[in-house]
This record gives C-alpha cells, structure tokens and sequence, in this order.
C-alpha cells in the first residue's frame, strides 16, 4: 500500500456553501474507504471465529481463551478505538488548527507524549502478565480450567503494549486526514490469529491462539509505523524529548504535552473502561452455567455487532472535523455534521438488526457449525444473538455519541454517569435473567443497560458539548422502527421457507434490505430518502 492511495484533504479546498457540511466529498471518500477495509476486517474476523470454532468447538478449553480475550477486548476499546482516540485526536486537531500560530505544536505534542504512553503501556502489560491467576479467578470463577485460562492471558497480555501503540499511531494518522493504515489494522489482526492457530493449534491446542492474539497485535504496529514515520515529525520530537530531558534533569523546565493532562484523560478512561466492564458482567455471570455459554455469548456478540462496526466508521472518520470545528469555535458545522451521523449510523444499525434477527441460526450455521461445533451449539448461539441484537441500535449510538462529547478537548464527566446508569442496569437485571433465561436473559440485559445508557447520552450532549436536537435526532430515528420491523418479519418468513442455510442467508439479506429500503423511503425516513435519490440520480449525472 502506497501513500498515494491515502484520502487526504485538498489543503487548498474553498470553504462550502452555507448551509452544507464541509467536506462532504472528502468525508464520503474516507467513509467508503475506511467501511470497505473494516468490512475487511470484519470478514477476516469471521473466518477467525469460524476457525476457533472449528477447532476448538464450544466448551471448557475455548471458554478459557475466551477469558484471556478479555484483556485485548479491553484493550481494543481502550487503546484503540475510544480512549486512546478521544484524546489523541482533538489534541493533535488542536495542534493542528493552530496552523502558523504555533508550527511546533504537533511536534512538541509527540515528543510530549509518545514516549510516556510507551512506558506506561509496557508497565501496563507486564503487570497484566504477572497477575494473570488473579485475573482469572476474579473474571470467571467458576471457569472448569483456570490453569489453561492464565497460560492464555499471560500470551495475550502483550496487546496492553502492541495495541496501545497501534491506537496512538492510529489517533495521529487519523487527526492528518490519513485513514488508510489505521483501518487495515484489524486485517492484520486477524491474519496474525488465523495463521499462527492453524499452524500451531497441534501442538499447543488453544494456547495457539492466544498466541496469534500476540502476533496480530504486532501487525497491527508495524502495518501503520511507515505511514506514521511518513506523516509525523519523529526524528525532530525526538532531538525535542531528548533535550527536554536534559533540561528536566537540570530542574530548569518538564516537556509540554499539548492539551493532554489527566483531567481531561480520567474521565474518557473511566467511561471506555465502564463501557467494556458489560463484557466482564457477561461472563463473570455466565461462568456459572453449563461449560459453553461463555462461548456462546462471544460467538453471538463478535456476529451480532457487525454492523456496529461498519456503522461506526462514519463517526470514526468525521472526528477530526468535529474536533476541528469545536476547536475553531465552529459549533454550528459540528452540529449538523453530529446530526447528520447519528441518523447514518442509526440506518445501519437498524437494518442489522433486522437481517440478524431475521436469520441468525442460518447466519451461525454457515459461519461455524463444522468441525467441534455442534447443531446444538448454533441453537444456543442463535438464541443469544436474537436478544443481542435488540441493543444494536443502543451500543451503535453510544459508540457514535461519545465521540463529539469528547471532541472538545476538555473534561467531560456526564457520559461516565450515564454509562454507570446503563451498567448498574445490566448488573441488577443480568442477575435477576440469568435465574430464569440463562445467556438469553444476560444477552436481554446488556441490551436493557446500552440502550438506556445511548438515551442519557442523546440529552447530555445538547446540553453541554455539541447543540444538536434531540427531538429532531429521534423523531428521525422513530421512523426507522416500523422499517425494522417490517423487513424482520419479511426477512423471518424467507429464512424459514428455504432450507439451505447458505442459499436462505443471501435471499435473506436481499430482502431484508429491500423491504427496509422500501419502507425508509414510504415513511420519508431522513437521510434514507436522500441516499435513495442520490443512487437514482447516479447514471445520470455520470458521463
């Protein structure tokens, strides 16, 4: 992958229309560049998962790597896709929306930065390492093989150093408008996995595994350390952090870390580890049930959020310009450019949730049931998809949401509240569901807990970071139900009429999105209508 191929920002563009969004041709190229390499990822993501299951099936052994995969999981979402993120890129925007007011702002952030973020992860993860037994017996302890459980989490310990540095990298390539090597890296990832398991899954059953979580993390690094070498000035922050030292060592003066200090770094952490605290309920509860469930809840929720992931790219993508209109006092662009995408996001994640709801047992037998894994772990894990896929919509706005509330570089405590609220709700109604549904009831819970959490949000932001209407946001989100709806129950009634699961999956999905379309565009859903017309008037406008 060359540079050439990056989606950069005319330096030079003319400033829109009033009334139209900045950029809007740039963001819908590092949009659709950005989604076709996180499909990518996805795909690749699933061939790992099929690839689990078929060698390892659904029982005490895979529940024990699944255990382990709570520190990258941690990880991901800590380093890579929401704290880390939420602080780097509005402070390098920053940086950067200073432009000749202050040219040695990028630099003197990096060197402010980079070198504390790699001694802190590295401290990070061998601690993580040295208290892996603890770990476990506090994670899951009724887990049947805690001995194999740490052996798995002191391999996959090392993504506390590999993806923090990824997420760093990532953070400043994104702020420079540069999407291309951060969205491949969970190509990366998942190669690193699915080779090393298959390699060495006979020798070392599925410790593999969490050896190959260590490697793709790896990949992660070097795949975007070209770009950022490229893009960033590293050797001249390094002369900078090094002469810092030396003048730190004299008492004179302490390297300057533009716009990033703890009061501002607490609170994203705070939430993004609150946010992932949903996972350690889950399994914390589901380690009291038959050996499998944990894995069933994996397997349910890695397919179930799909969408999600594609949806979120939007607002992955349209950070930096949020960060950067905040930080030129542009509230009005950031507004509608925040409205736009919750709307986007809420389209994708309602026809996801269709599609899953409609076909989820053929959806889990065409992707795992071979090898170990048996009809009756696809009926299991089919169940818990179904509920799981009823807090889509809520983790997809969450996962949107909190990105401008953090875009404005300074320290914004509601949305750690309204995570507290939605996973006090998991917690109490997971233990009460549990009792009576089993993963079902967990699955129903953490649905109940994002959902409230994605509502608070929607009130808090108007109020204290970004102006949008809430009214209006949910009104055009309200329009999106009866759609989703509709094209569940179509989308049910194909997948039960055609017996092969591949064949009814694909009619499945042909459906289901028609039948959303056909229903967005009838109930003048907003954004639906005009991506409709956009694709009509394609042809036309195309010499």
């Amino acid at each position: 992958m060359s540079g050439t191929a990056e989606v950069r920002e005319p330096a030079g563009a003319p400033r829109p229309a009033p009334g139209r969004d900045r950029g809007q041709r740039f963001v819908a190229r590092a949009a659709g560049l950005t989604a076709v390499l996180a499909a990518g990822g996805a795909l690749f993501g699933l061939l790992r998962d099929q690839m689990i299951a078929r060698l390892f099936g659904a029982d005490s052994a895979t529940d024990a790597f699944l255990v382990s995969w709570t520190i990258p999981e941690f990880a991901s979402t800590l380093l890579i896709e929401e704290a880390m993120a939420l602080v780097l890129v509005p402070a390098f925007s920053v940086a950067l929306a200073r432009g000749t007011a202050d040219p040695d702002a990028v630099r003197r952030l990096l060197a402010g930065s980079l070198p504390r973020v790699l001694l802190g992860l590295a401290a990070a993860a061998a601690l993580a390492a040295l208290a892996a037994p603890l770990l476990v017996r506090l994670l899951a302890p009724g887990l049947a093989d805690p001995a194999l459980a740490v052996d798995c989490t002191r391999l996959t310990a090392v993504t506390v150093l590999t993806f923090g540095i990824a997420g760093y990298f990532s953070a400043a390539l994104r702020a420079h408008r540069r999407y291309l090597a951060p969205a491949a890296i969970y190509i990366g990832y998942n190669i690193g996995i699915i080779a090393t398991a298959l390699a060495l899954h006979s020798r070392f059953g599925v410790r593999a595994a969490a050896l190959g979580v260590a490697v793709g993390g790896v990949l992660m690094v070097l795949l975007q350390l070209p770009f950022f070498l490229r893009t960033l000035p590293v050797r001249a922050a390094w002369a900078d952090w090094r002469a810092a030292r030396r003048t730190a060592a004299d008492g004179t003066r302490r390297p300057y870390v533009l716009g990033v200090t703890f009061a501002l770094v607490a609170p994203i952490v705070l939430f993004a580890l609150s946010r992932q605290a949903q996972v350690l309920v889950e399994r914390f509860l589901a380690s009291s049930l038959t050996p499998g469930a944990i894995s069933h809840l994996n397997y349910a929720q890695k397919v179930g959020q799909i969408p999600m992931v594609l949806a979120l790219m939007i607002p992955t993508v349209t950070l930096p310009l949020v960060a950067r209109a905040l930080a030129e006092g542009d509230t009005e662009a950031a507004r509608r450019r925040v409205e736009r995408d919750l709307l986007l996001v809420g389209i994708v994640a309602a026809l996801g949730a269709a599609y899953v709801i409609a076909c989820a047992p053929q959806l889990v037998e065409v992707l795992f049931q071979r090898g170990v894994f048996t009809a009756e772990s696809t009926a299991a894990t089919a169940a818990v998809m179904r509920v799981y896929a009823l807090g889509l919509l809520g983790h997809t706005l969450v996962g949107a949401l909190i990105r401008p509330f953090f875009s404005a570089a300074r320290p914004v405590w509601f949305p750690l509240a309204a995570m507290g609220v939605g996973l006090a709700i998991t917690v109490v109604a997971g233990s009460v569901a549990v009792r009576y549904w089993g993963a079902p009831g967990i699955a129903a819970a953490n649905a109940a807990g994002i959902t409230a959490t994605a509502l608070l949000l929607m009130r808090g932001l108007a109020g204290r970071v970004v102006p949008i209407d809430p009214a209006a946001v949910m009104a055009g989100l309200g329009r999106l139900l009866p759609a989703a709806l509709a094209a569940t129950a179509a989308g049910w009634a194909t997948a039960a009429r055609i017996p092969s699961a591949p064949l009814s999956t694909l009619l499945t999905a042909l459906v289901t999105a028609a039948v959303f379309a056909a229903c967005a565009r009838a109930l003048r859903v907003p954004e639906a209508v005009t991506l409709l017309s956009a694709v009509r008037r394609k042809p036309k406008a195309t010499p």
